[in-house]
């Protein structure tokens, strides 16, 4: 078994199939076949089910996916070290973020991060839940992650530096119905329509509370990406509760963003995994150890 045959093998993986793998890889189909068959040869199994022009993983083949991405990552850990010594400033960090940190502190780390370390290109990949960010760092597709969750973050089996917590604010403009004032009871919302995520968000939770309340709001809309909400908000279709770090692009937008009552915060924290950090990996961490949150909401009365 080598290191190619463990990226021809995720490649399949990540691309559902022989045809857009070997596309991906620049390789013919029929080599990447035969690649795969001297793996399951060498293995003493079946990694993957043909059935008619696709192919299915088996259960030895999923069992396969974390030890071959670790296996990966720690080779190229391996020679980001020994150009490190070598005095190497290229490599790349591979992180994943949820949505919002992924506006902030995501943006700032990546400024103080760059102004140090010029040469290397930082990658960031989605998740949506705090799960999906702690699986993908324990399966090797990432080192790092950006999280936020309603209280302190814990994630066992990896490791969590707390970096700031971030008010839930009110965004909208007065064309959509925007109560006045700064903070804005929840109590004062009633007949407000408003642009919301799907159930399982902390921020759809703060709205199903304020529904259970008895404040008679209407969700106007439903929307999965977030990068939709600020854009319905300045169309004045509607309000959105989100976290402080829209705020900033709302004000640009031509919005406000003020603080609700009674508060609600999302705890951010960066995870990174247990396994040994490539030099990229830990010179992000060491960044991030250095961030002093900005407060969001001091430019907006």
């Amino acid at each position: 078994m080598d290191a190619r045959q463990l990226e021809h093998f995720l490649a399949i993986v990540d691309h559902d199939g022989f045809g857009k793998a070997a596309q991906h890889l620049h390789i013919a189909q029929p080599s990447l076949s035969q690649t795969i068959a001297g793996l399951e040869r060498e293995l003493g199994v079946r990694l993957f089910h043909r059935i008619g022009r696709g192919a299915v993983l088996s259960e030895a083949g999923r069992e396969l996916i974390e030890p071959a991405r670790q296996v990966l990552r720690d080779l190229r850990t391996a020679r980001a070290t020994m150009d490190s010594v070598k005095g190497v400033t290229r490599g790349r960090v591979e992180l994943v973020t949820m949505p919002s940190p992924g506006i902030e502190p995501l943006a700032t780390l990546t400024r103080m991060f760059c102004e140090r370390h010029p040469g290397i290109t930082v990658g960031a990949d989605a998740a949506f839940t705090p799960g999906d960010v702690v699986d993908k760092i324990k399966q090797g597709a990432c080192e790092l992650g950006l999280v936020g969750s309603p209280g302190p973050v814990r994630a066992p089996g990896v490791a969590v530096l707390p970096l700031e917590s971030q008010d839930f604010v009110l965004v909208g403009t007065p064309e959509a119905g925007m109560p006045e004032g700064n903070p804005v009871s929840r109590s004062a919302l009633g007949g407000a329509r408003l642009i919301v995520s799907p159930p399982g968000s902390l921020m759809r939770q703060i709205v199903d509370e304020i529904l259970a309340s008895g404040v008679e709001i209407r969700i106007i809309a439903e929307v999965a990406h977030r990068t939709s909400i600020l854009p319905l908000i300045t169309q004045h279709v509607g309000l959105a509760i989100l976290p402080s770090a829209w705020a900033p692009l709302a004000r640009r937008a031509g919005a406000r963003a003020v603080r609700i009552e009674p508060p609600a915060e999302l705890h951010v924290a960066l995870l990174s995994r247990s396994a040994p950090l490539s030099p990229a990996a830990r010179a992000f961490l060491s960044v991030a150890r250095d961030y002093s949150p900005d407060e969001l909401l001091d430019q907006d009365g």
